[in-house]
């Protein structure tokens, strides 16, 4: 065999060479250095002592000496094996800043300090990054190890590490599961602990410790802590400061070193943060330049995310303007152009624990929302030329819409079809509501503008429904304020806005800040659309009700009247709204007292109904309820109770047994009963109608205040007052909480108490009840309200039962005045003044004085309610005793002599 013929150089300083080994040199002043390391046979062994390796960690110093509230997830960390073989490696997850490097350092810091190591900390948001962290590890064991490349020295410390048991190894910030790929099934002798924002499949690794934010109690105590804040007053700016930082720890840890080193109160951080949260976010406490912030954490994964994942962000940057509260999937499935493009979009989200999602919901925390926010254009404000319109209709075409406007308009397609009130449709309003409310708070060119004005009263309207009108009316306010400015104020929807915001006003009470909107309203529509238009006709009897709520009958009769000549002319007289307007018609008609006049006119709207709605139609039983009401008020009570049987019927057929205009039908026909002596009848159907409202509307709504007044009324009416007394004050409290203290409908719930303590012989308990529940009432409705004379006429009877007959008398004497001034004084509600006010003189003697008020009541409820009404009978049977006692006293005369 022979050698290989060696190949030749080229070039004048080239060198060839065949079997020689060795160096060779070529060039002008060529020197070389050529050493050898010899090492012992154990000097890739770890240099130090047994002891020396269990202290050895490269831990940083906890970045808050404050810690609290995650008690439960260090006992979780404490509870992992960490000496054996097959231990599985643990995962902390969750979003930026919630607290997952504090825990696990706290839990490691806990972990040397209990004699296990070594403890070794390796940030591993790259694969470089977790070589360069394994090498650091090998070269503390043995410093030879630097001299190796980074590859092999961090393979040693994985052998090592396998050789072992009783180590903790942490990967911080892990963001790809393929960086941790080639170690994590390999280091099953010790416990390996992953910190990860990146919520993804990984292998290896058991059932993961997902963080959520702090309780808001331990978020104030954390925050209490730092700054050394503890007073009332700090207490209650620093709650508000920890709801507005979403309960998020680095939040806390960083406003709270903010404001110890600054001194600043949490109320200026506050404004500062609502103001510029982009820039407050981004601020560290002076002198602490390295400490992490929020902006920093989120803008380095936004930025990551921009370019990979562009569907993503701008899903993200949608969901920015919603509220921090869990929003329906379904509301974002036109948000990208395929409901896969969504889905994968909002998995990404999820995987960067950007947001919280469900399979129904996705949520995103409010802090990552400012952050956001701040990195998405400036709104484009309404055009003010032609121009300029143009221009930005390119720029548009170009851009696409804003986020904050894409928000609204998938908002708005979201929305439930139907009407707001209607029971079936709440979840999915109360589902939306927070984000609606969101929206809200930015400004819209006038097309979207329109859209939220829009929304803002159809969420309002379900508020209402709900007996939540001090919510509702805030909506309303924004609703109106949008109309006018993107409509103009004589638009026809800014009438339609005023007259619901003054329905929200009246439904707290407060009749008279309703009617200047009310009126504003007619005159808006009637300017228009004319004075002979159906929306006309809809103002007028909206003006109507809000004069009756105010005690203003009379002025409230030919406003009713025009209403109903309108809508008849429009509509033709078989149209349901002229059977509506026929039906308020009788309403205020009732209300002065003139019943008879008011049958007619209830009959004539039952047929109308019937006839173009049918006879199983809700609105037909609301008119037989109507009818049933008239005819009770002139004493018809047996005739009215089929109406109210069959109202009931229809209304449960037509909108089930659980709605709540079922549970206003049993309350009806209950009352029909009581007033016909069967109270014991009526005693089901008002626990059934409580039951129902109960369980539809909640336990905390207005019209569950009036089903438990109605039980109650009927409870003491069967002489059982005392099971009615805790109804009547459950029905007190709901109404000032859901109303407020000023309600006419709180004055209403303290009379019911007062009058059943009353009969229970408890009055001095009753009379501040009585004293209060006038004082509402003239204040919310007027002194010459007919509410207010029945209110005095209530305090004057408890003064009688207390035997303060001539403290009685002025407030009779003035209830009857007010009574007849607006009612008249040929009313029903005047018979019962003159009665009452018959009472009280003869209670003080004077029974020549009572006598001519005992025959007025009489003739007047002769005429008004007919002989046979059970009122006639009342004050025949007054006259009649007053009379006796008149015929019993004998004149005076000499004495007799004995």
């Amino acid at each position: 065999m022979t050698d290989p013929q060696t190949p030749p150089a080229s070039g004048g300083r080239s060198a060839a060479a065949g079997h020689s080994s060795g160096v060779i040199a070529t060039g002008d002043r060529a020197r070389i250095e050529q050493r050898t390391l010899v090492v012992p046979p154990d000097a890739l062994q770890a240099a130090l002592h047994d002891e020396e390796i269990a202290r050895l960690s490269n831990l940083p110093a906890p970045d808050s000496r404050v810690f609290m509230g995650r008690e439960d997830a260090l006992a979780v960390l404490r509870e992992l094996p960490s000496t054996g073989t097959g231990i599985v490696a643990q995962s902390v997850r969750g979003m930026g800043g919630i607290g997952k490097s504090t825990l696990v350092l706290h839990h490691a810091h806990a972990y040397l300090a209990a004699g296990h190591g070594p403890v070794w900390w390796i940030e591993a948001s790259s694969s470089a990054a977790v070589t360069a962290g394994l090498t650091s590890l090998a070269t503390a064991l043995n410093p030879v190890h630097a001299a190796l490349p980074l590859d092999e020295a961090a393979a040693w410390a994985v052998t090592w590490l396998q050789g072992r048991t009783g180590w903790l190894l942490i990967f911080d910030n892990a963001d790809e599961p393929t960086d941790l790929r080639p170690y994590l099934g390999r280091l099953s002798t010790g416990q390996v602990l992953v910190t990860t924002r990146r919520d993804l499949p990984w292998q290896d690794l058991g059932t993961p410790l997902r963080l959520e934010t702090l309780t808001p109690e331990t978020a104030l105590a954390v925050l209490k802590e730092i700054t050394g804040c503890g007073s009332d007053r700090d207490t209650a700016a620093l709650a508000e400061l920890t709801k507005e930082l979403g309960h998020l720890p680095l939040a806390l840890q960083q406003a709270g070193a903010y404001l110890a080193q600054t001194r600043n109160s949490a109320t200026s951080y506050l404004v500062q943060l609502r103001a510029d949260p982009a820039g407050v976010l981004a601020a560290t406490a002076p002198g602490d330049p390295h400490q992490r912030t929020i902006a920093q954490l989120w803008s380095v994964t936004l930025s990551s995310m921009r370019n990979a994942e562009p569907h993503a962000v701008a899903l993200l940057e949608v969901l920015a303007y919603c509220a921090p509260e869990p929003l329906p999937r379904h509301v974002l499935a036109n948000s990208l152009p395929t409901q896969q493009a969504v889905d994968h979009a909002l998995g990404v989200l999820a995987a960067y624990s950007m947001i919280t999602l469900t399979d129904s919901t996705v949520t995103v925390h409010r802090l990552v929302q400012a952050v956001v926010r701040t990195t998405t254009p400036v709104a484009i404000p309404p055009p003010q030329s032609g121009a300029i319109r143009r221009l930005l209709r390119i720029f548009r075409s170009t851009r696409g819409p804003h986020p904050g406007e894409s928000a609204l308009q998938l908002l708005y397609a979201a929305t439930p079809s139907g009407r707001p009130d209607e029971t079936q449709s709440w979840p999915n309003w109360q589902a939306l509501l927070p984000h609606i409310q969101a929206v809200s708070a930015y400004e819209y060119g006038a097309g979207t503008a329109s859209q939220l004005a829009t929304m803002l009263g159809q969420a309002a309207f379900y508020l209402w429904a709900r007996g939540l009108a001090v919510e509702a009316l805030p909506l309303e306010e924004r609703a109106l304020q949008i109309s006018e400015t993107a409509l103009g104020p004589g638009h026809p929807e800014t009438a339609v806005r005023l007259g619901n915001l003054a329905a929200t006003f009246s439904s707290l009470g407060r009749h008279a800040q309703a009617l200047p909107m009310k009126e504003r309203a007619l005159q808006v529509t009637e300017t228009a659309l004319g004075p002979h238009h159906p929306e006309t006709g809809v103002r007028l009897g909206n003006l109507a009700a809000t004069l009756s709520a105010l005690g203003r009958h009379t002025k409230a009769l030919p406003l009713e009247e025009r209403a109903l000549q309108v809508t008849e002319a429009a509509l033709g007289p078989h149209h349901p709204s002229t059977a509506l307007r026929l039906g308020n018609l009788a309403a205020t008609l009732g209300a002065l007292g003139r019943h008879a006049e008011a049958l007619p006119m209830n009959e004539r709207a039952l047929q109308i109904s019937e006839t173009a709605l049918g006879p199983h139609h809700p609105s037909t039983a609301l008119r037989l309820g109507n009818l049933a009401a008239t005819l009770s008020a002139l004493g018809r009570h047996a005739k009215a109770l089929p109406l109210e049987e069959r109202a009931l019927q229809v209304t449960e057929a037509a909108l089930g047994p659980g709605h709540p205009e079922t549970a206003v039908r049993l309350g009806n026909l209950a009352a029909n009963l009581g007033a016909l002596g069967r109270h014991a009848e009526a005693l089901p159907m008002n626990e059934r109608a409580l039951q129902i409202s109960e369980t539809a509307l909640g336990p905390h709504h207005p019209d569950t205040a009036l089903r438990l007044s109605n039980l109650a009324a009927t409870l003491s009416a069967l002489d059982r007052h005392a099971e009615a007394l805790p109804m009547n004050e459950r029905a007190l409290q709901i109404s000032e909480t859901a109303l407020g203290p000023d309600h006419p409908d709180t004055a209403l719930r303290l009379g019911n108490l007062a009058a059943t303590l009353g009969a229970l012989d408890r009055h001095a308990e009753a009379l501040p009840m009585n004293e209060r529940a006038l004082q509402v009432i003239k204040a919310s409705l007027g002194a010459d309200h007919p509410e207010t004379a029945l209110r005095l006429g209530n305090l004057a009877a408890n003064l009688g039962a207390l035997g303060h007959h001539a403290e009685a008398l002025p407030m009779k004497e003035r209830a009857l005045q007010v009574t007849e001034t607006a009612l008249g004084p040929d009313h029903p509600e005047t018979a019962a003044r003159l009665g009452n006010l018959a009472a009280t003189l003869g209670a003080l003697g004077r029974h020549a004085e009572a006598l001519p008020m005992n025959e007025r009541a009489l003739q007047i409820s002769e005429t008004a309610l007919g002989p046979d009404h059970p009122d006639t009978a009342l004050r025949l049977s007054n006259l009649t005793v007053i009379r006796g006692l008149l015929a019993d006293v004998a004149p005076d005369g000499p004495e007799s002599s004995v």
